[in-house]
């Protein structure tokens, strides 16, 4: 059984997916990237900017699944440049408590609309 979610306060779909799907117990989000969700533009400023934009869209997410970044359990990140791999931490102090879900950071050559940040995770509800 898949049940799609769905939250105005994170940026639409712009492909063939839906936001999260929620299944059993489990709620899987999809990547977000550094949108602002009332304009659907990248948010300016710097790279800690866009990745708290990106937190900011997997927490509207979650919210609307009936949880929120806690209750993760999974976590990847994708980067663009792994130097921001240390800020990447720092960001998710201010989202995250311990204890923290499981992660994995990878380094990619591109991303969607040419962001440096993209995140997805895996909820436990």
């Amino acid at each position: 059984m898949k049940t799609p979610i769905h939250s105005d306060d994170a940026p639409a779909a712009i492909g063939t997916y839906s936001q999260a799907i929620k299944s059993g117990e489990l709620v899987f989000l999809s990547g977000q990237i550094p949108l602002d969700p009332a304009t659907m533009d990248i948010v300016g400023g710097d790279f800690e900017a866009r990745a708290r934009q990106v937190f900011d869209n997997l927490a509207a997410v979650a919210a609307a699944a009936g949880g929120n970044l806690n209750d993760a359990v999974k976590l990847t990140v994708f980067l663009t440049d792994l130097d921001n791999f240390a800020t990447v931490n720092k960001v998710m102090e201010d989202y995250f408590e311990a204890p923290y879900p499981a992660r994995a950071a990878v380094g990619v050559a591109a991303l969607p609309k040419g962001v440096d940040v993209e995140a997805d995770a895996i909820l436990s509800l």
